[in-house]
Order: C-alpha cells, then sequence, then structure tokens
C-alpha cells in the first residue's frame, strides 16, 4: 500500500472520517448562528472532549489521545473547513493550554488539570500578548514577585482567545507568561517564567471583552488582568526563569496547527466555487466555460494543494516535544495564512454578488482568513525569523 502524505496511517485516516462526520452533523449546522451572535458553543466543545478531540496529542494517562502533530494538522483542517471561529477556540485549548501543559507541566500539575481540560470540564487558553506587546511578546509588563512561598501576579494580558467564554463569565485555567522579578537579568533582560492562574483566584478578572471582529466571531477574545493575583508555587509550571523555550516549542505547534486551519479554508472556498462555476449558466454555458473563472479556480486548486503538502510534510516530521523547527513552522503559516485569504478572495469573485453575502459561506470564510496572517505571529514576523534561520544553512534540502 503507498504511503498516503495527508493520511499516514490507518489511525489517521479513521480520525479524519470520524472528525469529518462530526462536522457535517454538528459543527456546519451552527457555524452561521455563532458568528452572527459572536458566541462560544460550549455545548459543541464538550462533545469535542467526548470524542477525544481536546487532548489530541495528550498523554493517555491524563485522558488524551497520544497521537502527534499529523492528527493535531487533521483535525484544525476538518474543523476549519465548516468553522473556523470555533477551531480558533480548539486549537487555544488543545494546542495552547492542553499540548503545553502536557509537555511543560510536573506529573502533579497533569494530573490536577488535564483530565478536565481532556474532557472538556475546563476551558483553557494561553496569555502571552499584551496591549502593547504583541510581536514583541518580551515587551510584556506583566511581572510575578515571590511572596513567602507564593508568587504575586500583575499585569494585563490583551487578544486571549477562551478568555471570556460568555460576557461576564472567565475561561477556567490559563497558562501566563511573565516577567519573574526576583531573577537575575539575562543578556540585560529579566527572565520569564510560566504560571497556571485558576478562576476564581483573587485579582484574576475579565478585562473588556473584544466584540465587532472582522472575523472569527464564533471564537470569544478577552482582556484578563492581574491584581495582586496569589499564585501558589505549585502552579509555577518548570524551572523559575525557564518559560522561554517552553514558550517556542508551543509557538511551533500552533503556528502549524493555524496553517493547517487554513488548509480547511482554502479547501471549502475551492469547493463551493468550483460548484458553483459548474451551475451557473452565464451567456448560455456554464461559468467554468470561461477562461477568467477556470484561472481562480485552478490557480486556487494549485496553490492549496502546495499548501497542503507543505504542512503535512512538515507535520510527519515534526516531534512535539522538539524545537529547531522554526524555519518551516513558520513557513507553512506565512504561506498557507495569505494563500487562504487570496483563495477566499477569488471565490468570492467566481460568485460575484452571491459569494458578497452569508448564503454560500465564502464570505465569512474571507473574514476568518484574514485573522490568519496576523494572530500566532505576523506575517512579518515570520519573513524576520525565517530569513535569520535561513543565514544558518548552507544548503536547502
Amino acid at each position: 500500500m503507498s504511503f498516503d502524505l495527508f493520511n499516514p496511517t490507518d489511525e489517521h485516516r479513521q480520525l479524519r472520517a470520524m472528525v469529518r462526520d462530526f462536522v457535517e452533523r454538528e459543527v456546519e449546522p451552527q457555524a452561521e448562528e455563532y458568528d452572527r451572535t459572536e458566541a462560544f458553543n460550549l455545548p459543541l466543545f464538550r462533545k469535542c472532549g467526548e470524542l477525544g478531540l481536546l487532548g489530541i496529542t495528550a498523554d493517555p494517562e491524563y485522558g488524551g489521545s497520544g497521537m502527534d502533530a499529523a492528527a493535531a494538522v487533521i483535525v484544525h483542517e476538518e474543523l476549519a473547513a465548516s468553522d473556523p471561529g470555533f477551531a480558533l477556540a480548539y486549537l487555544a485549548h488543545s494546542m495552547l493550554f492542553v499540548n503545553n501543559l502536557n509537555h511543560n507541566g510536573n506529573d502533579e500539575q497533569k494530573r490536577r488539570f488535564l483530565p478536565g481540560a481532556c474532557s472538556g470540564e475546563l476551558v483553557g487558553g494561553m496569555c502571552m500578548s499584551e496591549a502593547y506587546a504583541g510581536t514583541d511578546v518580551m515587551g510584556m509588563k506583566s511581572r510575578a514577585r515571590r511572596d513567602g512561598s507564593d508568587y504575586i501576579l500583575d499585569g494585563s494580558k490583551m487578544w486571549i482567545t477562551n478568555g471570556g467564554i460568555s460576557p461576564t463569565e472567565l475561561g477556567d485555567i490559563f497558562l501566563v507568561y511573565a516577567y519573574d522579578a526576583e531573577l537575575e537579568v539575562d543578556g540585560g533582560k529579566p527572565r520569564l517564567s510560566l504560571f497556571l492562574v485558576e478562576k476564581g483566584m483573587e485579582g484574576f478578572s475579565l478585562g473588556q471583552k473584544i466584540k465587532g471582529k472582522l472575523g472569527m466571531r464564533a471564537s470569544t477574545t478577552a482582556e484578563l488582568v492581574f491584581e495582586g493575583v496569589r499564585v501558589p508555587e505549585a502552579n509555577r509550571v518548570s524551572k523559575p526563569g525557564g518559560a522561554v523555550g517552553s514558550m517556542m516549542r508551543n509557538l511551533e505547534i500552533e503556528r502549524l496547527t493555524l496553517a493547517a486551519m487554513s488548509l480547511g479554508i482554502a479547501r471549502r472556498c475551492v469547493e463551493v466555487m468550483n460548484r458553483y462555476a459548474q451551475e451557473r449558466m452565464s451567456f448560455g454555458k456554464p461559468l467554468n466555460h470561461f477562461g477568467q473563472i477556470q484561472r481562480h479556480i485552478a490557480e486556487s486548486y494549485a496553490e492549496f494543494m502546495a499548501g497542503r503538502s507543505y504542512v503535512y510534510d512538515f507535520a510527519n516530521r515534526m516531534g512535539l516535544e522538539s524545537s529547531g523547527t522554526r524555519l518551516d513552522s513558520d513557513g507553512v503559516k506565512l504561506y498557507c495564512s495569505t494563500m487562504a485569504k487570496n483563495v477566499a478572495d477569488r471565490a468570492i469573485q467566481v460568485l460575484g454578488g452571491y459569494g458578497y453575502v452569508g448564503e454560500y459561506v465564502v464570505e465569512r470564510l474571507w473574514r476568518d482568513a484574514k485573522l490568519l496572517e496576523i494572530g500566532g505571529g505576523t506575517n512579518e514576523a515570520h519573513q524576520k525569523n525565517m530569513t535569520r534561520d535561513l543565514t544558518r544553512l548552507d544548503r536547502i534540502g
């Protein structure tokens, strides 16, 4: 049997079939409503837990499915083909929280939090960006200082996915990056530590809930505020000042799965424009008889397949615990994010006025696609990182 790049094992093939069926039955029917209301679908999220998807890369002993990066890509591609907003909320929980804690937390932390996170009982997220520290993540202002056996955490985080799962309710558990005020500076800069902050801790609150976003509206986004939050030492993840390495490793899987979301968006757009161009008549012929339309469809399919091949090739080579793969984790997201936006744009053009309204889905997918050039690292940051990494290579390939 020949190797299938996109479904490398029978287990991956079965996973895709299961998720695709779930998407058709459960995700697609609710997508338009939750985009319109800008709401997080908690019951649907918990159904993902029942299927073992929320802990797709987590160890089975903590409730996870113990699968690999290719499996994570499959799930994100299939979810995003229907509802990228929901897929983004899923990513923030399953990759930025669950995968991160699974690889960087100690046994006690994983026993406390991962079973609930894998089942969907807990909704998690990760707090890195701040109002004035996005791409310049090391410019963050949040600080943690020792107070006996605890830490006192002060600061605020912005653009946090799953920060507020309703207008008034916080998410349940977050991994929060902050400078450790008690450590010596490293190269002139303080060092980052990583903390588990739980809903209900005094001083931890929901700031503004971000509304009116261009896209990804089914993924809630919020500001989180930390005012003298007392965090026990047992909630510090890894060693003091050792968070940069875990941050960089987890950014790799984040960027890979964001690229996978781009694939889902592009694939759905190609399907929609291809079908529409066969059915819609103009001047007595189907639209796909006209060269201008043929160009939109053919180039979109070719670009989608190029991106898909890049993503799955990288996913099949990527280890969940290893670092040093930034060149291609940045590369897949750089290429696929813009590819998805361009394909969605062409789909609107092929459908004309029908593409500009919500009935045919591509309008929503176009809005959602734009975020992928910004979130999880801007395209400009990827270009910078990749150029630096390429200077270290004598030969490519």
